[in-house]
């Protein structure tokens, strides 16, 4: 019986980057063309030159048709998998591009000082005592201080003046916390911090929003504080064309897959 050395079809990373997935997706489709062709090669051959007298086992034949049929649809699934992955990363693209303009809280600890203010957040778990340092862009600490921090959500502020009366120029700085409850116990801190989204990197996978001079993907938005202005025509409708898109392609990729 004929046999096929055809790689099973390729699972969609949601992580990988257009140029990675399309490689991927390349380089599969190339090997599984491969064994296609040569198993359509073998199989005509081998009906071209069966002995008249012994012809192929029916059975086996049949067989061979469903290997032959096997490798066709990896090949299409393939296809149609490398689509969905460049479909979902326009998607992701293009739905990052309503955050600009918008106000939002995003997973960090890098906030921007200007006009002498720097905003975080952060959150506990229960009530404890919050010791807090502020660094710049080389590292420094440059501020501490200690607050008592209540469950949920609080703010912590820093006007840019160190502990010595020195003011700091505008810039990034980072922010630490370290949190001990009432028996000394370490308490869990998560930061944030909030700004503007500036601009948008859709070549990054996951896109990624710029926020105070900051790059964050798009997955580390936890809050919209405020929408931006509203997209243009233009862009709403290549949304709107993309989603049809992404919705004929799963379809399109079921259908092959025999789903």
């Amino acid at each position: 019986m004929l046999t096929s050395n055809a790689a099973p079809a390729a699972t969609p990373s949601t992580t990988a980057t257009s140029s990675t997935a399309s490689a991927m997706g390349s380089t599969a489709n190339t090997q599984l063309a491969g064994n296609f062709n040569e198993f359509l090669q073998l199989l005509t051959t081998q009906l071209q030159n069966q002995d008249p007298t012994s012809p192929l086992d029916p059975n086996q034949f049949t067989s061979e048709l469903v290997q032959f049929a096997s490798v066709e649809q990896q090949i299409n699934t393939n296809t149609s998998l490398t689509t969905l992955i460049s479909m979902q990363q326009m998607q992701e693209a293009s739905s990052a591009l309503n955050f600009i303009g918008a106000t939002v809280a995003v997973s960090g600890n890098t906030a921007q000082l200007a006009n002498g203010q720097a905003s975080w957040n952060y959150s506990v778990t229960q009530p404890a005592t919050a010791a807090i340092s502020v660094s710049n862009s080389a590292g420094q600490v440059v501020y501490t201080t200690t607050q008592a921090a209540q469950p949920g959500a609080q703010t912590f502020n820093w006007n840019g003046i160190d502990n010595q009366g020195t003011t700091w120029p505008s810039g990034a700085y980072t922010i630490a916390i370290s949190a001990t409850g009432a028996n000394n116990q370490s308490v869990p801190v998560t930061t944030q911090v909030q700004g503007t989204v500036t601009g948008v990197n859709v070549n990054a996978s996951p896109p990624t929003l710029a926020i105070g001079g900051q790059n964050y993907p798009l997955n580390q938005v936890t809050q919209v504080i405020s929408s931006g202005a509203s997209a243009p025509s233009s862009v709403t409708q290549a949304l709107g064309n993309v989603g049809t898109t992404v919705q004929n392609a799963v379809s399109q990729a079921l259908s092959n897959a025999g789903l």
